[in-house]
C-alpha cells in the first residue's frame, strides 16, 4: 500500500492514494497507520479517492461534493469518520498537485461537509474556502475538573470555542473534555483561545477522535468566529497554534477563508 505523509502547521496526516476506491479502509487499519510507535503516525488519514469511485451515496450535507473530481475521505486517528478537516483539505490539495493528480492553482475538493475550494499559492501556502460557519448558541464542557463556557460553532463539524483569560499553555489537555451529550451527540472539538493583541489569537485544541493536536484548521476558524462575535472584532484574524500560524478571513455572508502552509514530507510503501 502506497502512502505519503504531510502536515499543515504540524497537524499531520497519512495520505493514502486510492483513486479507484479499491482499499478497504477499516477502523483498525486507520488506528494502525496513525500509531506513532507501531505504524506511520498521524492525527488522521486522508484517503485520496475519485468521487465517482466512492461506492456509496454521499450524505445530504455533502451533495455539493458530487461535482468534484476528488473526494477527501477523512478518518480520525481512532478510526472514526469525520465530516471535515481544515488542515487536512489544504494538505490534500497540496498532494493532488505535487503528485500530478490535479492542476492548480484552484481545486474543488469533495468532503462530507460539501465541496471546498482550495487555492495553492506559489509561496507554499494553501487557502481554503471553508463554507458556512454557524454559531449555534452557548455550550459548556468540563476539562480537568474546570467548568468552561463558550460558543457552539459549526464549521461543517462541531466545535466548542472557549475564550480564556490566562495563557492557553496553562490548561491540561491530556484527557478528553466532558461535553453535554444533548448538545454534542456525536462529540466535538474543544478550542481554548485568548486574544493576545488586537486581531491575534493563541489557541490550543483537543480534537474529537485524535486528542490534543498541534493545530486544527476548522478549530482555528471556530475560534476566530467566536472571538469576532464576542468582541465585535474585525474580519481578519491571525491564529497562533503550537504547530505554527494560520490566517482566517471571515466574510459577511457567514463563510470563512483559512490560509496557511501545507507540506508533503515523505512518500513510501507499507509492508
Amino acid at each position: 500500500m502506497r502512502f505519503a505523509k504531510g502536515h499543515g502547521t504540524e497537524n499531520d496526516f497519512v495520505i493514502l492514494p486510492d483513486p479507484d476506491g479499491a482499499l478497504d479502509l477499516t477502523p483498525a487499519l486507520v488506528r494502525w497507520l496513525c500509531d506513532r510507535r507501531a505504524g506511520i503516525g498521524g492525527d488522521g488519514v486522508l484517503r485520496v479517492v475519485r468521487t465517482e469511485a466512492l461506492g456509496a451515496p454521499l450524505p445530504e450535507s455533502a451533495r455539493s461534493a458530487a461535482a468534484c473530481a476528488w473526494f477527501m475521505d477523512y478518518r480520525n486517528a481512532d478510526g472514526s469518520v469525520a465530516e471535515m478537516c481544515g488542515n487536512g483539505v489544504r494538505v490534500f490539495a497540496r498532494y493532488l498537485i505535487d503528485s500530478g493528480l490535479a492542476e492548480g492553482p484552484v481545486i474543488d475538493i469533495g468532503t462530507r461537509a460539501g465541496a471546498r475550494r482550495a487555492t495553492v499559492g506559489a509561496d507554499g501556502d494553501v487557502a481554503v474556502a471553508m463554507g458556512e460557519v454557524r454559531t449555534l448558541g452557548k455550550g459548556g464542557a468540563v476539562l480537568a475538573g474546570e467548568d468552561l463556557r463558550g460558543a457552539r460553532i459549526s464549521v461543517g463539524n462541531p466545535h466548542l470555542a472557549v475564550a480564556v483569560d490566562r495563557p492557553v499553555a496553562e490548561f491540561d489537555l491530556r484527557d478528553a473534555p466532558l461535553l453535554d451529550p444533548a448538545q454534542y451527540p456525536e462529540g466535538a472539538n474543544l478550542e481554548l483561545f485568548r486574544e493576545v493583541e488586537p486581531g491575534v489569537l493563541e489557541m490550543r485544541v483537543y480534537e474529537r477522535g485524535s486528542g490534543e493536536t498541534r493545530s486544527c484548521g476548522t478549530g482555528i476558524v471556530a475560534a476566530a468566529a467566536a472571538a469576532a462575535a464576542a468582541g465585535g472584532g474585525g474580519s481578519a484574524w491571525t491564529v497562533r497554534v503550537p504547530g505554527g500560524t494560520c490566517a482566517v478571513t471571515l466574510d459577511p455572508g457567514g463563510g470563512a477563508l483559512l490560509r496557511g502552509p501545507a507540506v508533503i514530507v515523505a512518500e513510501g510503501e507499507t509492508r
